[in-house]
């Protein structure tokens, strides 16, 4: 298991566990970003992601992406 930020672009990948406070674990589930579910990294710019999740492109922060595990 690794962390988001890790993972190679354009491979897709599954989403293990999603840690932080309950507030941003929601507010990633809300987004798509569940355990089982798919993930793949589009791009990285400045640290930050863009990625594909339930058929959305969605950016989010380094900080955010370390706490995503694949």
């Amino acid at each position: 298991m690794m962390p988001l930020t890790l993972a190679t672009r354009g491979e897709e990948h599954i989403i293990r566990r999603v840690s932080g406070s309950p507030a941003l674990k929601k507010h990633l589930e809300n987004l798509g970003f569940a355990a089982g579910g798919n993930v793949t990294v589009v791009s990285v710019n400045g640290g930050n992601l863009i990625v594909n999740v339930k058929g959305a492109r969605i950016a989010v922060s380094h900080e955010t992406a370390n706490k995503i595990f694949i």
